[in-house]
């Protein structure tokens, strides 16, 4: 098997796939500017792959595409279709991925509607079975597993082993409940408890942490304080493609709004079949905390396409 995972040194810092933010450009961007150890795809339905009419399932293939920049990449797929899974995951060692991943804790209703996301937690035996069929159908790719401590409560001691008896190559742990959402602070202190329980029943995965963790700093700490291998960092990228890079002083303005234009540009050219009003969650991330960034933001916030947020940026520039 050709096991990425093994080869990472430690501590493992890696990005949240997350829908509609780590597209093929924000990706790219974020390989360029601070390239964490691990980048994932936006989960990929692979119901939609395996049954889609051919435009349908077109649409989804631009969400699969990915530079070399980006090495390692992960494809990640939900569905509660083991039949389908093999299928995405024999595509994604066909389209050179390294890695695939089952996401088993998204808590979108359509998704879990499904039997997929979060709804697995609460159906140990067709899980299992959906990760049988991933490995059978991604051949020499290892497969991992982003999931939650529970659906409606913390089931550590019932979830988390059921996942850990299918030998997987790493196992990402959100540290909240289904049923919590991102309403409380996520559970690091259960963090140490996971990792005995896969020193005991599979010591060669690896343990990911995620939740409220938005810098390396905090990272390094919370790896420190429980012994997991690594931590998955989400909502701290937005704005913030340096985010991996340890920069050793704060990007100024110029250099922000610079990078802004270039998103932009690039999300027109990878994306086009996504709206460019996608685009709207970044410019309030990115155009924030100096002066006159609210009345930029409300400009920006008008805008159709990339030369328009290039020509707002630089008048923006030339009038400071």
């Amino acid at each position: 098997m050709n096991n990425f995972w093994q080869t990472l040194k430690k501590p493992i810092f890696v990005l949240a796939p997350m829908a509609d933010v780590t597209d093929a450009a924000f990706r790219r961007m974020i390989a360029k500017y601070g390239k964490p150890d691990v980048m994932w795809t936006e989960f990929v339905s692979a119901d939609g792959l395996a049954l889609a009419p051919e435009e349908g399932r077109k649409k989804l293939l631009k969400d699969l595409e990915y530079s070399e920049s980006e090495r390692p990449i992960v494809a990640q797929f939900f569905t509660s279709m083991p039949a389908n899974m093999r299928l995405a995951a024999q595509m994604a060692l066909n389209l050179g991925f390294d890695g695939v991943d089952i996401n088993m804790g998204c808590p979108d209703k359509s998704v879990e509607k499904q039997g997929a996301g979060a709804a697995m937690i609460k159906n140990s035996k067709r899980a299992l079975e959906i990760i049988e069929a991933a490995k059978d159908g991604a051949g020499s790719l290892p497969v991992s597993v982003k999931t939650r401590i529970g659906f409606n409560t913390v089931e550590i001691d019932t979830w988390i082993p059921a996942l850990l008896s299918a030998n997987l190559a790493a196992l990402t742990v959100h540290l909240r409940t289904r049923k919590e959402m991102s309403k409380v602070p996520a559970h690091w202190e259960y963090m140490k408890r996971i990792v005995e329980l896969r020193d005991k029943l599979s010591p060669s995965t690896l343990i990911i942490g995620n939740g409220d963790v938005a810098t390396l700093e905090d990272a390094r700490k919370k790896v420190e304080e429980t012994g997991c291998d690594g931590v998955m960092i989400g909502k701290g990228i937005f704005g913030n493609p340096w985010l991996f890079s340890d920069l050793p002083r704060p990007v100024s303005v110029s250099q922000r709004l610079a990078v802004l234009a270039e998103h932009a540009k690039l999300f027109e050219e990878l994306l086009p079949h996504k709206s460019f009003a996608i685009m709207k969650k970044h410019f309030k991330v990115y155009v924030t905390g100096f002066d006159g960034a609210g009345e930029l933001r409300t400009k920006l916030m008008e805008a159709n396409n990339a030369s328009e947020v290039e020509s707002i940026i630089n008048n923006y520039i030339m009038s400071v």
